[in-house]
């Protein structure tokens, strides 16, 4: 179990809360269109990480690797991160913050699963109650930067409607609706613009141009160096 603070914004008002996540999923190759989940296939490849068994695949990760700090330290220079929409169930229902699924590529291509679970899962500090953008969800754009060489990048950008919806990806892995109460999913991402690369700062966004509102979330990317 891990604890989180969030702020809690509604159209009916906003709170802050204290979340304990028990569980965390990290939905992969979640796309709704076979060619871009192609690509995003082919882009790992590339970095010679083996394709999946089957789409979507969902693995396990320890919830005591989320983080909500700005500055996020790895091992060696073969990481990167991936912008992601993630839900979280409370007890009043799902709840939708921004994500990224900062990933070892080089412990990747050894084995996904394991590489899923090296890494922090670094993710906002606000949250949207899913009911109020469930029905214009496909609108929603995700939306990442990256600091590469010194220079502040458009990493990757694309609306949701490439990837499948939340709900969609919680019926396929529970048989029901929603999530039991203190589950987080990651719920897939967009290709890279340009390919996956390292970064020393990555910044994220998911935009809602329906409700005028954004989730934004950065943070600092420290290497320690990899001794033999």
């Amino acid at each position: 179990m891990t604890m989180l603070t969030f702020e809690r914004i509604s159209t009916a008002g906003g709170d802050r809360i204290a979340v304990a996540i028990d569980n965390l999923i990290i939905a992969g190759w979640a796309g709704r269109d076979a060619a871009a989940i192609e690509h995003h296939i082919e882009e790992l490849a590339a970095l010679g990480i083996p394709r999946p068994s089957t789409t979507p695949v969902y693995y396990r990760v320890a919830a005591a690797n989320l983080t909500q700090a700005e500055r996020f330290v790895v091992l060696g220079p073969d990481s990167s991160g991936e912008v992601e929409p993630f839900v979280v169930s409370l007890a009043d229902g799902l709840w939708v913050g921004v994500g990224s699924d900062h990933t070892d590529r080089k412990a990747e291509a050894v084995g996904i699963a394991l590489s899923k679970q090296l890494c922090g899962k670094p993710v906002g500090t606000q949250l949207w109650r899913y009911e109020e953008v469930e029905a214009h969800w496909d609108r929603l754009v995700l939306r990442a930067y990256a600091t590469i060489d010194g220079v502040r990048t458009l990493y990757q950008e694309s609306a949701v409607a490439s990837l499948q919806t939340p709900r969609d990806l919680i019926r396929k892995h529970t048989g029901a609706d929603t999530l039991p109460v203190g589950t987080a999913m990651y719920c897939g991402t967009p290709g890279a613009i340009g390919g996956i690369r390292p970064a020393t700062r990555f910044e994220m966004e998911l935009e809602d141009p329906v409700l005028g509102r954004t989730l934004r979330h950065g943070y600092d990317i420290e290497v320690l160096p990899v001794v033999s």
